[in-house]
């Protein structure tokens, strides 16, 4: 964000994907939500910088449809009274030339906690729809029992079959807004 134009910024959500991954047994699983919406908006100074995210946790999709429809039950998100996780940024720190820290409140389940994302900034051009473009990639990890989400099923010796620890990937792209 060394370079970028101060102004608002839109997600694209067809060039951006919020996904993650979890320890199932003794493989991942990944998946990613499909709809969502988010703000960034850039400033002069980068550290005053803030962005905002709201996920329809219904939109989740792992590409198996029970498993979907399970991560939408009261075990997990009960998106019938929590629907939506949202993100509110509380600072910025520069990291290097492209490389950032931006901390924020993440809300699920009416839980809010601090979260950490470690965010690269990929640059910012035009589009060929004569559009303003930046592009960035972020990680980040949460507990998931952090957030009243500990439904899980014992295995033999002290295992579980899900993880506690949630690895969040973003890759996305945001239009500058006239």
């Amino acid at each position: 964000m060394s370079d970028i134009t101060p102004g608002t910024w839109q997600l694209d959500p067809t060039h951006t994907e919020i996904g993650f991954t979890v320890r199932h047994i003794m493989s991942k699983v990944r998946g990613k939500f499909e709809k969502f919406e988010g703000t960034i908006v850039t400033s002069e100074d980068v550290t005053a910088s803030h962005a905002t995210a709201t996920i329809d946790l219904s939109s989740i999709n792992t590409g198996t449809a029970d498993r979907d429809n399970h991560l939408r039950s009261g075990d997990f998100f009960n998106v019938e009274s929590t629907p939506t996780m949202t993100f509110v940024s509380t600072g910025v720190v520069r990291k290097g030339d492209t490389d950032f820290v931006v901390t924020g409140d993440l809300t699920i389940k009416d839980v809010t906690k601090p979260i950490e994302l470690a965010v690269d900034f990929l640059g910012e051009g035009k589009d060929p729809w004569g559009g303003t473009r930046v592009g960035v990639e972020a990680t980040g990890q949460l507990s998931r029992k952090d957030f009243g989400i500990d439904f899980n099923i014992p295995l033999e010796g002290d295992k579980v079959m899900i993880g506690d620890k949630i690895t969040l990937q973003i890759t996305a792209e945001a239009v500058l807004q006239a």
